[in-house]
Protein backbone atom coordinates (compact mmCIF):
# COMPACT_ATOMS: atom_id res chain seq x y z
CA UNK A 1 0.00 0.00 0.00
CA UNK A 2 1.47 3.49 -1.11
CA UNK A 3 -0.03 6.99 -0.90
CA UNK A 4 1.23 9.93 -2.95
CA UNK A 5 1.21 12.80 -0.62
CA UNK A 6 1.57 16.40 -1.35
CA UNK A 7 3.77 18.82 1.64
CA UNK A 8 5.57 21.79 1.23
CA UNK A 9 5.26 22.74 -2.49
CA UNK A 10 6.20 19.03 -3.71
CA UNK A 11 4.63 15.74 -4.02
CA UNK A 12 6.05 12.41 -2.78
CA UNK A 13 5.26 8.69 -2.63
CA UNK A 14 5.09 7.65 0.97
CA UNK A 15 4.51 4.01 2.11
CA UNK A 16 4.06 2.73 5.70
CA UNK A 17 7.86 2.46 7.29
CA UNK A 18 9.17 5.05 4.56
CA UNK A 19 11.90 7.34 6.05
CA UNK A 20 11.35 10.83 4.13
CA UNK A 21 12.75 14.06 4.20
CA UNK A 22 10.60 17.10 4.11
CA UNK A 23 11.29 20.66 3.36
CA UNK A 24 11.42 22.28 6.79
CA UNK A 25 8.09 21.92 8.75
CA UNK A 26 7.26 23.23 12.58
CA UNK A 27 6.83 20.26 14.29
CA UNK A 28 8.92 19.30 17.05
CA UNK A 29 11.07 15.81 17.42
CA UNK A 30 9.01 13.17 18.53
CA UNK A 31 5.78 14.53 17.65
CA UNK A 32 3.10 13.46 15.31
CA UNK A 33 2.73 14.96 11.75
CA UNK A 34 -0.66 14.45 10.14
CA UNK A 35 -0.69 14.83 6.28
CA UNK A 36 -4.48 15.07 4.61
CA UNK A 37 -3.69 16.36 0.92
CA UNK A 38 -3.66 12.91 -0.11
CA UNK A 39 -3.54 12.32 -4.36
CA UNK A 40 -3.69 9.17 -4.78
CA UNK A 41 -3.62 6.02 -2.87
CA UNK A 42 -2.73 2.50 -3.69
CA UNK A 43 -4.24 -0.32 -1.70
CA UNK A 44 -3.99 -4.39 -3.07
CA UNK A 45 -4.39 -2.68 -6.51
CA UNK A 46 -7.18 -0.70 -6.32
CA UNK A 47 -5.90 2.78 -7.25
CA UNK A 48 -8.45 5.47 -5.79
CA UNK A 49 -7.18 9.06 -7.49
CA UNK A 50 -8.55 12.64 -5.82
CA UNK A 51 -10.25 15.67 -7.47
CA UNK A 52 -7.97 17.31 -6.18
CA UNK A 53 -7.33 15.58 -2.75
CA UNK A 54 -8.91 11.58 -1.90
CA UNK A 55 -11.46 12.48 0.80
CA UNK A 56 -10.97 10.21 3.88
CA UNK A 57 -7.29 9.34 3.70
CA UNK A 58 -4.67 10.82 5.81
CA UNK A 59 -0.91 10.45 6.33
CA UNK A 60 0.27 10.09 9.95
CA UNK A 61 4.27 10.45 10.77
CA UNK A 62 5.94 11.10 13.39
CA UNK A 63 8.70 13.61 13.37
CA UNK A 64 12.41 12.22 13.97
CA UNK A 65 14.83 15.20 13.57
CA UNK A 66 15.71 18.60 11.78
CA UNK A 67 18.89 19.23 10.07
CA UNK A 68 20.75 20.80 6.86
CA UNK A 69 21.56 19.09 3.71
CA UNK A 70 24.75 19.66 1.82
CA UNK A 71 26.23 23.28 1.19
CA UNK A 72 25.54 24.15 -2.62
CA UNK A 73 27.41 27.03 -4.06
CA UNK A 74 25.58 29.65 -5.50
CA UNK A 75 27.82 31.31 -8.35
CA UNK A 76 26.74 34.72 -10.43
CA UNK A 77 28.69 36.10 -12.79
CA UNK A 78 29.13 38.38 -15.72
CA UNK A 79 31.14 38.05 -18.64
CA UNK A 80 34.13 41.09 -18.91
CA UNK A 81 32.25 43.32 -16.43
CA UNK A 82 34.32 42.13 -13.09
CA UNK A 83 31.21 40.92 -11.39
CA UNK A 84 31.68 37.59 -9.49
CA UNK A 85 29.61 36.82 -6.45
CA UNK A 86 29.99 33.64 -4.33
CA UNK A 87 27.51 32.29 -1.94
CA UNK A 88 26.55 28.71 -0.41
CA UNK A 89 23.06 27.47 0.36
CA UNK A 90 22.16 24.54 3.00
CA UNK A 91 18.54 23.93 3.13
CA UNK A 92 17.02 23.19 6.10
CA UNK A 93 14.57 19.61 6.02
CA UNK A 94 12.69 17.42 8.60
CA UNK A 95 13.15 14.01 8.67
CA UNK A 96 9.87 11.63 8.72
CA UNK A 97 9.02 8.32 9.54
CA UNK A 98 5.58 7.36 7.79
CA UNK A 99 3.73 5.11 10.54
CA UNK A 100 0.26 4.45 8.70
CA UNK A 101 -1.83 5.61 5.51
CA UNK A 102 -5.60 5.85 7.17
CA UNK A 103 -7.98 5.10 4.58
CA UNK A 104 -11.96 5.36 4.93
CA UNK A 105 -12.31 1.48 4.36
CA UNK A 106 -10.05 0.80 7.09
CA UNK A 107 -11.81 3.44 9.56
CA UNK A 108 -15.12 1.84 8.74
CA UNK A 109 -13.50 -1.61 9.75
CA UNK A 110 -12.52 -0.33 13.07
CA UNK A 111 -15.45 0.79 13.85
CA UNK A 112 -17.43 -2.43 13.17
CA UNK A 113 -15.02 -4.55 15.53
CA UNK A 114 -15.68 -2.08 18.34
CA UNK A 115 -19.21 -2.74 18.02
CA UNK A 116 -19.24 -6.15 18.02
Amino acid sequence: MYAIIESCGKQYKVSEGDVVFFEKLDAEEGKKVTFDKVILVSEEGKVQVGNPYVKGVKVEGKVVSHGKGKKIIVFKMKAKKNYRRKQGHRQPYTKVEITSIKTATKKAEKAETVEA
